[in-house]
């Protein structure tokens, strides 16, 4: 039992110091005037809708529409602590199982080292609810994506569609100390 509880502390630990010290491009870094409070790692997928292009309408483009994805404590994927999707505004929003939710506004973004994934973000925490963990969050990093990127050729075939792209993303979280 203690060797479990010592192991789990271990990993914590790990996490935590993981989260902070990873090469993170410097336009979406978060100031030392703030402090990480949660690190949630995001399996699911970004949903895209094929449109029309505007600037060419005889070309068919996939649109984002929504992410869906599930939150867990670890890299895991076993301990689920939220989700994450689109609010009723259309703001990109993170609910914890304490029933706290923050949306977000982009303030930066930079390209993935992957180029078949998402962009990396940095996020601006608006409209919190509730009061748990997510409500006193004041930015919100999207780090280390995987997939999730529209790669498919959309053509009139696909107008209307749906197309979901599997992703995996981590989410750090930001309090002002």
């Amino acid at each position: 039992m203690i060797r479990a509880i010592l192991s789990l502390l271990l990993a914590t630990c790990t996490l935590t110091s993981f989260a902070q010290t990873q090469e993170i491009p410097a336009s979406i870094k978060v100031s030392e005037d703030y402090r990480l409070i949660m690190h949630a790692y995001a399996k699911g997928v970004q949903v895209y809708v094929c449109t029309q292009d505007p600037g060419d309408t005889s070309r068919y483009v996939w649109t984002f529409s929504e992410p869906h994805a599930n939150l867990y404590a670890a890299v895991n994927n076993r301990e689920l602590i939220g989700r994450h999707y689109l609010n009723s505004t259309k703001k990109p929003t993170w609910e914890d199982t304490d029933g706290s939710t923050i949306s977000g506004a982009k303030l930066q973004q930079a390209d993935s080292p992957d180029s078949l994934a998402i962009p990396w973000l940095l996020l601006k925490g608006i409209t919190p609810s509730g009061t748990g963990k997510l409500t006193p969050v004041v930015f919100i990093q999207r780090i280390n994506t995987r997939g999730g990127k529209a790669t498919a050729t959309a053509n009139r075939q696909h107008k209307g569609q749906l197309l979901e792209q599997p992703y995996t993303a981590e989410y750090l979280f930001y309090v002002k100390k």
